[in-house]
């Protein structure tokens, strides 16, 4: 995977773009959900899906522009597998602009139904296995961006992260988050898809150790070197 041939700015505003309409889907489909059904299981099923889907689409239409991280620590763990090629400009670029996504796309979740945007979240999510849950999801979504990029497979990334995530929403007790931006703008809303503003800490903190067992999983299954079917010619395009 090769660095896009786009400036800094229009792929730190590729990456806003993405995370914003990320963020509004996950937690506008959480909101359309607890409308429709008290189900809880009818609920998950439907943000699940709702998010699988668009983060798909996100990552097949913005991937040739920035690489479709969205996600702070994507960005954070293909920067350091090619620390020697790139600065540190381009990762604080990246996570201001998916932070400020993440925001702007749950208040946008939050105006498109009539709801006053800004809203804390009320739902504590700080116990241990939730936690545990967290570090779980975000060591998978790692491995999996990870190992794309070993096995020089990118072209997958819509479809495998995409299902990761779906899957993910499931079978882990956090609900996958996997996103610390996203977390952050999950605060903003008390909805479904909520997290009290106290719990974001921890989440944050079970996320990056999830990061660092994904990376170092990786490194045990495909070692250090770079995908060999990865044509150098190839488009470049770093999944998230």
């Amino acid at each position: 995977m090769r660095m896009s041939s786009a400036s800094l700015p229009r792929r730190a505003a590729a990456e806003f773009t993405g995370t914003a309409a990320l963020v509004a889907v996950i937690v506008g489909s959480g909101i359309r959900a607890d409308s429709l059904s008290q189900d809880v299981g009818v609920r998950l099923l439907a943000n699940a899906a709702a998010s699988a889907l668009g983060l798909g689409l996100l990552i097949a239409l913005l991937g040739p522009l920035s690489g479709a991280h969205f996600n702070p620590v994507v960005t954070l763990s293909e920067w350091w597998t090619r620390r020697r090629e790139r600065g540190g400009g381009e990762v604080l670029a990246y996570v201001a602009a998916q932070v400020a996504g993440a925001v702007a796309g749950a208040l946008l979740a939050e105006a498109m139904f009539g709801r006053p945007p800004g809203s804390w979240s009320t739902e504590p999510r700080a116990a241990l296995h939730l936690l545990l849950g967290e570090a779980v999801a975000t060591a998978g979504l790692v491995l999996v961006v990870q190992g794309l990029r070993h096995i020089g497979r990118p072209q997958l990334a819509p479809v495998a992260v995409a299902g990761y995530i779906g899957a993910a929403i499931w079978f882990t007790s956090s609900g996958s988050f996997a996103n610390p931006a996203a977390t952050v703008g999950r605060s903003l809303t008390d909805s479904f898809t909520g997290i009290a503003p106290a719990s974001v800490p921890a989440y944050a903190a079970a996320q990056l150790l999830g990061m660092l067992l994904g990376m170092g999983l990786a490194g045990v299954l495909y070692g250090t070197r770079r995908g060999a079917a990865e044509p150098e010619a190839a488009p470049a395009r770093r999944t998230g």
